[in-house]
């Protein structure tokens, strides 16, 4: 088999890709669907469901390695009643989806029990997320990526008095999006985009978090909102 170097991916800012339809039709999850019950509720006795999407196309040819992220629901909140995702920025050096936003995660090692074990273990190595503070509730269907890693959305609750410490070597910041952003389709943005003739889709969520008395855009785009949507058609079943 042939190898497509990680350099040959294409390089664009996925900033200047034109919007082709926002979700405002879709219906929002409610807010009393986000709680810790409802959660803990809606995995132990999930609806028949579709993801939105599993498989990217591929952006080159490599030996497919399994991997698992952490999708960390912080309680956050009086009664836990604004429930927020801790997310990453990758640090720009790293060689594949360098400089996105992501989950805490990675591969799935030899000496892992399974995908929820790799989550946990990735998220202390990554941000130092004490798996005291963490209780999972269950997985999400696999996703594919287009550099061939297939990943496990493990989907936690978290208690909000961890401290995190990251990895400056993988970890160039973390921040916190609110639950009730990221499952309002309203948010959610679709692109599309032609590289060496094929046609490529995915979506975006972009978050304007305050900052210093400005603004900072969090730009949350391809597999992390692809899982994201996912988790949204999941709750909204």
């Amino acid at each position: 088999m042939s190898h497509t170097p990680l350099s040959r991916l294409p390089q664009f800012d996925p900033r200047l890709i034109p919007v082709t339809g926002v979700d405002r039709h879709l219906p929002r999850v409610a807010p009393e669907a986000l709680t810790p019950a409802a959660l803990q509720q809606r995995f132990a006795t999930p609806p028949p469901w579709q993801p939105d999407v599993v498989l990217e196309k591929k952006f080159a040819d490599r030996v497919a390695a399994r991997a698992a992220v952490l999708v960390p629901i912080v309680m956050r909140g009086l009664d836990a009643s604004q429930p927020t995702v801790l997310l990453t920025e990758r640090t720009a050096h790293l060689s594949t989806h360098s400089g996105q936003i992501a989950f805490p995660g990675g591969r799935v090692d030899d000496t892992d029990a399974d995908a929820r074990s790799a989550a946990l273990r990735e998220a202390y190595e990554e941000v130092g997320l004490d798996q005291r503070f963490v209780q999972v509730l269950g997985v999400l269907p696999t996703y594919t990526t287009g550099t061939s890693f297939i990943i496990t959305p493990v989907v936690a609750l978290v208690l909000p008095d961890f401290e995190l410490r990251p990895n400056p070597f993988e970890v160039a910041d973390t921040f916190e999006v609110p639950l009730d952003f990221l499952m309002n389709p309203a948010n959610h943005h679709h692109h599309a985009f032609e590289w060496e003739g094929v046609h490529r889709e995915w979506f975006s969520m972009p978050y304007h978090e305050a900052l210093n008395g400005g603004s900072i855009e969090r730009y949350i785009w391809g597999a992390t909102a692809g899982m994201l949507r996912n988790f949204y058609r999941f709750l909204s079943a």
